[in-house]
């Protein structure tokens, strides 16, 4: 894979957003190349992210309480405690919207791309849902107008390849 266009040049005249999404793609690509064997962008799959947001993990500053701590559901304990620092849900699900955007533009297909799959759906709101309940803050769901629940297949790709509008491959 050539990563050329993702040189560590920050003064190319790319937006913020632009030299995030770069600096986070040449992450995820090196974090798989340093798997045994080495995994190729045909290869990916919502494991590999999965694996990859774990390891992201252990650099986060968001303290996430666990069920048995006298602080769970507090949203600012007064005291420390020794609960896990974990990655702020906020930042995985830009991070994420990041990669599955970067993952098209350099040659993935959109009913592939493991960025889009349910189980990246599925973990991100179990995230923001868990990190909610132990600071103690409710998150409203958001009423969607005229729009109907998007249903998971097994197939992984992205929410258009379960709609109706899909179109059939050759």
């Amino acid at each position: 894979m050539d990563l050329s266009k993702y040189s560590s040049s920050s003064d190319d005249g790319r937006s913020r957003y632009e030299s995030q999404k770069r600096r986070d793609w040449h992450t995820f690509y090196q974090f798989l190349q340093n798997k045994t064997p080495p995994v190729e962008m045909p290869h990916w799959n919502s494991t590999h992210v999965l694996d990859f947001l774990s390891y992201l993990d252990q650099f986060g500053k968001t303290k996430v309480h666990l069920d048995n701590c006298v602080f769970f559901g507090h949203p600012e304990p007064p005291a420390p405690c020794a609960c896990p620092l974990r990655q702020a849900w906020g930042s995985l699900d830009a991070l994420i919207g990041r990669l599955r955007a970067a993952y098209e533009e350099n040659g993935g297909s959109q009913e592939m791309n493991p960025f889009a799959s349910c189980e990246i759906r599925t973990y991100l709101r179990e995230v923001k849902e868990c990190q909610a309940k132990a600071r103690g803050i409710a998150y409203n769901k958001k009423k969607n107008k005229n729009k109907s629940k998007k249903i998971c297949s097994s197939g992984g790709g992205s929410s258009k390849n379960n709609s109706n509008e899909s179109s059939s491959s050759p």
